[in-house]
This record gives structure tokens, C-alpha cells and sequence, in this order.
């Protein structure tokens, strides 16, 4: 998973401070990432570990960098 500004190797909990936005998508698809507690998990590993369809999986990827493009990040 390529994700711009290198978020991919964040951890989920940095993430999602900076950007609500990634949390929002993540729980488009049942992820459940801005209510846990942890939050160490890094971005790339929160996708993977979930079991999605490599066809989500892309369009996660394409979704998170579609929004880092319009915020300019």
C-alpha cells in the first residue's frame, strides 16, 4: 500500500488526529480504527490485518490518497 506523505508507516492513532478524514474512510469499510483504544497499529498493518478483498484494499488506498491530494498534504 502506497500512501502519500508516507502515512502507510504512522500509527493510526497520529493518523487520525491529524486527519479525521482517514478515519472516516477506514470505518466506510467496517474498520473500526477511531474508537480503539491502542491506536499503535501502523496505517498499512490497520488495512491488512482486516482481511478485505484486494479490490478494497485498493480502493482504501486510492480513497486516502484521493483526500491527502485535495488537502494538499
Amino acid at each position: 500500500m502506497e500512501l502519500g506523505n508516507h502515512l502507510g508507516t504512522t500509527a493510526i492513532q497520529d493518523v487520525i488526529e491529524t486527519h479525521p478524514a482517514i478515519g472516516e474512510i477506514l470505518a466506510r469499510y467496517d474498520i473500526g480504527c477511531v474508537t480503539c483504544k491502542v491506536g499503535i497499529c501502523l496505517l498499512k498493518d490497520v488495512v491488512s490485518i482486516h482481511g478485505l478483498s484486494k479490490d478494497d484494499e485498493a480502493q482504501i488506498e486510492t480513497d486516502i490518497n484521493d483526500y491527502l491530494h485535495t488537502k494538499g498534504a
